[in-house]
């Protein structure tokens, strides 16, 4: 049974990415999703989709890489945990590597990225930290 999904996907991406993987599976939930989505679109990842396996499936998660080998995400960190969550302001959201990196933030619009939370003006629980 794993209590945090989120950061659990987070490690499989980051342990997959550092041993050079094509692909990782994770758990499947609706949040898992979204943060698969805005991965994928913001170009730190090809693809993902949802493999069914009789429970609540699994989500299928197509590593990006750069044309020599080298890895496109470099770091990758959990920043609200269920023991201690971390909520801010749209004007508090802080660019991760000046604007190269992005935030992954819940909302009440869904799982978006800080980029999105400013075009939109909408504030949520900070997730992760992609670099």
């Amino acid at each position: 049974m794993v209590n945090d999904t989120i950061a659990d996907m987070l490690t499989r991406i980051r342990n997959a990415t550092r041993n050079e993987h094509k692909e990782v599976k994770c758990l499947n939930s609706k949040v898992c999703r979204g943060v698969a989505g805005i991965l994928q679109s913001e170009g730190y990842i090809n693809s993902f989709d949802v493999v069914e396996d009789g429970r609540q499936g699994l989500i299928r998660v197509k590593l990006k890489y750069g044309p020599r080998g080298e890895t496109v995400l470099h770091r990758i960190d959990r920043v609200s945990k269920p023991g201690c969550r971390v909520y801010r302001k749209v004007d508090d959201l802080r660019r991760p590597l000046q604007g190269l990196g992005i935030a992954i933030v819940s909302t009440s619009r869904g799982v978006l990225s800080d980029r999105q939370c400013r075009e939109q003006r909408v504030s949520g629980e900070v997730l992760a930290y992609v670099e």
